[in-house]
């Protein structure tokens, strides 16, 4: 490409029916004018387009950094919700798990109550029979006009009415027996299951 240096030093070969002088060189005057302005705003457009082009670099590698981060964001939420369900569900099975073991403490709780319940309600009722007896074995004693023929009978009474308590007395020991035995294997249960627990 020409440089306005080399318009401005450019000579011609002089002839006899050749141009005129003058006017050659007014127009290369015009010529070099108009391309050193051409070359200057071609020089300063070139500045600007590497200027522009190094912003369009700044600006992509902003951009990148930016994505880069926002991935790495994006990835941060993710790991922090998925910790954050994990930590949900597991606080959740470990309520489950306690809530299960107070109930089943509180039914096993129920059960021996309603047990001993049961056993105290029929140790009453047995006394209560045996009070009945004796009492009615008074009454009728006091109801006897002869005392030495009705002793035979009242002691036979008696021996009747110790004899129905006693084998109402030995049932409910067996009973309650059998109950402590069973009372025993549920403790035995629940003490290995709090073990496990």
């Amino acid at each position: 490409m020409l440089t306005p240096l080399d318009i401005e030093s450019k000579v011609f070969a002089r002839t006899l029916s050749g141009y005129s002088i003058a006017e050659v060189k007014q127009f290369m005057r015009e010529v070099l004018t108009s391309y050193e302005k051409l070359y200057r705003d071609n020089i300063e457009l070139r500045d600007k387009v590497n200027m522009l082009n190094e912003g369009i670099q700044y600006y992509k590698t902003i951009e990148d950094t930016l994505q880069s981060t926002l991935l790495l964001a994006e990835r941060t939420s993710e790991d922090v919700k998925a910790n954050a369900r994990q930590k949900a569900e597991q606080i959740i099975k470990e309520s489950e798990l306690r809530a299960d073991t107070i109930i089943n403490d509180a039914q096993n709780e129920i059960y021996r109550i309603s047990k001993s319940k049961e056993s105290l309600v029929r140790a009453y009722d047995a006394s209560k029979i045996q009070m009945r007896q004796f009492l009615k074995a008074q009454l009728e004693l006091t109801n006897t006009t002869d005392l030495e023929l009705n002793l035979d009978s009242y002691e036979d009474e008696i021996r009747k009415n110790n004899e129905a308590s006693i084998a109402h007395v030995n049932a409910s020991a067996n009973n309650e027996l059998s109950y402590n035995e069973y009372d025993t294997t549920n403790d035995d249960d629940d003490s290995s299951d709090n073990e496990q627990g």
